[in-house]
């Protein structure tokens, strides 16, 4: 496939993580080299080591209370005072993709197709990111689709992998291209993602567009190669496409 090289496990930053990896999943310096793309783009997953420097919960706390006295209110009043606590939680759930690594999910895959030689796209995906320019939500709904060669995943692990990138501080283009690039884990002969998605850095602030909509796409293999299948797979997309489609109406 174009646009895809196998990772070097000796890259620094990655040896950690590479030997956490071995460990959890039985698997060879071989098989990490045949699934790890190169993703230029994204952080290599959150090793033990860099887990055990994160600011505590107390430290979490103190932050969003100096944030409550910024605002002009007042952190210890009856309202405000367990917000801290819920904030922290709240962040914790809203970034719990830096703990997770898409890899892994999409580890496990299956000969069982039978004779199936066509693509696999699975639409509404539904998302939510956060701008990491002003830290509000984008949501959105993530299109995915790959061309099996030989094996295929199940399809619940790629709306996870699409939840695990989300769940980071994310622009748009580098959030699409991350949930493609680690799609050709799976060996396909091609693999497309196309996202839509509603940033409430422009709608709720700033230019205050409300209803403005975001469109990015990533092909690659023969969905970048091949205009027949790159045009099948956007009519897919599109066809039966109803107004509404990203707050799931």
């Amino acid at each position: 496939m174009t646009r895809r090289m196998s990772l070097d496990v000796q890259d620094a930053c990655y040896q950690e993580v590479f030997a956490e990896w071995l460990e959890e999943t039985g698997g060879t310096a071989a098989l990490w080299k045949r699934t790890a793309p190169v993703l230029l783009t994204t952080p290599p997953p959150m090793s033990s080591a860099s887990r055990t420097s994160l600011p505590d919960q107390q430290e979490v706390e103190a932050a969003v209370r100096t944030l409550l006295r910024w605002t002009g209110d007042d952190p210890d009043r009856e309202g405000l005072r367990d917000t801290p606590g819920r904030v922290a939680r709240a962040y914790r759930e809203f970034f719990a993709g830096y703990q997770e690594n898409a890899l892994q999910v999409l580890g496990t895959t299956f000969d069982e197709a039978g004779d199936y030689d066509d693509m696999v796209v699975v639409r509404n995906i539904r998302f939510e990111s956060h701008c990491e320019h002003h830290m509000v939500p984008i949501v959105g709904m993530a299109h995915i689709a790959y061309w099996p060669d030989k094996r295929v995943v199940g399809l619940s692990k790629l709306a996870r992998v699409v939840d695990i990138f989300a769940r980071r501080l994310q622009i748009q283009e580098r959030l699409t291209s991350q949930i493609a690039d680690i799609a050709t884990a799976l060996q396909p002969r091609g693999a497309a993602v196309v996202l839509e998605a509603e940033h409430l850095c422009m709608t709720s602030r700033g230019v205050y567009k409300p209803g403005s909509t975001t469109v990015t796409q990533r092909l690659l293999g023969v969905f970048e190669t091949d205009a027949l299948k790159r045009q099948e797979f956007l009519a897919t997309l599109y066809s039966t496409r109803t107004t509404g489609a990203i707050h799931g109406r």
